[in-house]
C-alpha cells in the first residue's frame, strides 16, 4: 500500500488532506436529506437497575421516524461520556435497537456494561429493521429499500449512516453528555458503520468495532462478497476508496478494532494490511497504542 498522499510529517498538511477526503467521501453516499436540528418526543421512561431508559421516536431525516433507546445511568460523570451502540445485521430484522438490551447469541446485551461505565447511550432503529421495517419479510424490505434509493439519487449505507450522524448530534446535545467525549460501537453491521462514523464524523472520539474491518480487495480476492448484505454496497466506491484510506480520516483518535480470525467477513490477510498502513500514521502523532487492531 503506498503512504498517503501527504505523508510528510506536517499534521497540519494531513488534517487538511483527512477533511478533503471526508468530503469525498461524504459526496460518494448519494443525495443526502438537508442536516435539521433532530427532534425528539418522549414515548416513555422505564427504570431498571441504576439506570433510567427513555423510549424515543427522533426526526432525523425528514423522511420517516426514528425508534431510538436513550440509557441513562444513575451513576455517572456530569457530564458523562456518551456512546452510539449500532446494532449489527444479521438477518434479525426485529431486533435493532433492542440488541442492546438483549444482545445475541453472539453477543452479549451490553447494557449492563453501559451502565457500569456510566455511559450514556443511544441506540436507534437503522433503516429496514424493527420499528423502520418496510416489508413484513425484512429480506425484501431491505432489497426494496435499496432498489428504490439507487432509483432516487440515494443509497442506503449513505442513508443509514446519515441517521446515525444525526443520532450523534442528538446524543451530543443532551445535558447529561459531554460532547467531546463521544464513542461508537458496533459487531458487524454496526462495526462497519462505526468506522465509517468515525471518519465521517470528526466529532466521534473513540471508535470501537467487533469484526468486519474488511479490506475490500482481499473480500473480492477470496470470492466472499455474498457473506456482506445489500447495504453494505456504495457505487463507485472503490474508484476512490479503499478500507486504509477510509480508516486514515480516524488519525489521530482511539480505534480499537476486534477481529476474527476465521471470519470470512472479514479476511486476517486484508485486516492485517490494514494495520500495517495506519501504525506509521498513528506513530506520527505519537499515538501508536491508540490503534488497536487486533485479532481473537
Amino acid at each position: 500500500m503506498p503512504a498517503p498522499e501527504c505523508d510528510t510529517g506536517d499534521t497540519a498538511q494531513f488534517t487538511a488532506y483527512q477533511q478533503r477526503r471526508r468530503n469525498e467521501l461524504w459526496g460518494l453516499l448519494g443525495d443526502l436529506p438537508p442536516r435539521r436540528r433532530p427532534e425528539a418526543r418522549l414515548c416513555r421512561t422505564e427504570r431498571g437497575p441504576g439506570f433510567v431508559l427513555e423510549h424515543l421516536e427522533l426526526e432525523l431525516n425528514g423522511i420517516e421516524p426514528v425508534p431510538a433507546l436513550l440509557l441513562v445511568p444513575e451513576r455517572r460523570d456530569t457530564p458523562a461520556p456518551g456512546l452510539l451502540y449500532i446494532h449489527s445485521h444479521g438477518g434479525h430484522y426485529d431486533l435493532g435497537k433492542e440488541e442492546l438490551l438483549c444482545g445475541l447469541d453472539v453477543l452479549p446485551a451490553y447494557a449492563p456494561v453501559c451502565v457500569e461505565k456510566g455511559l450514556v447511550t443511544l441506540a436507534i432503529d437503522s433503516w429496514c429493521f424493527s420499528g423502520r421495517k418496510h416489508h413484513a419479510d425484512g429480506l425484501r424490505g431491505e432489497h426494496d429499500a435499496f432498489k428504490l434509493m439507487l432509483w432516487r439519487g440515494q443509497t442506503l449505507w449513505g442513508m443509514m449512516l446519515f441517521d446515525e450522524v444525526q443520532a450523534l448530534t442528538y446524543l451530543a446535545g443532551r445535558p447529561e453528555v459531554d460532547p467531546k467525549r463521544l464513542g461508537v460501537f458496533g459487531l458487524s453491521m454496526g462495526a462497519t458503520k462505526a468506522w465509517w462514523l468515525a471518519a465521517l464524523d470528526p466529532r466521534v472520539s473513540v471508535c470501537i468495532n467487533l469484526c468486519c474491518l474488511t479490506d475490500y480487495e482481499e473480500l473480492i480476492r477470496t470470492n466472499h462478497l455474498v457473506g456482506h448484505g445489500i447495504y453494505y454496497y456504495v457505487p463507485a466506491l472503490l474508484k476512490y476508496f479503499q478500507t486504509h484510506e477510509i480508516c486514515e480520516l480516524i488519525v489521530p483518535r482511539p480505534h480499537l478494532s476486534l477481529n476474527g480470525q476465521r471470519d470470512p467477513l472479514t479476511p486476517p490477510a486484508g485486516v492485517q494490511r490494514i494495520r500495517d498502513y495506519l501504525i506509521p500514521l498513528y506513530r506520527r502523532y505519537g499515538r501508536e497504542e491508540d490503534c488497536q487492531i487486533e485479532f481473537f
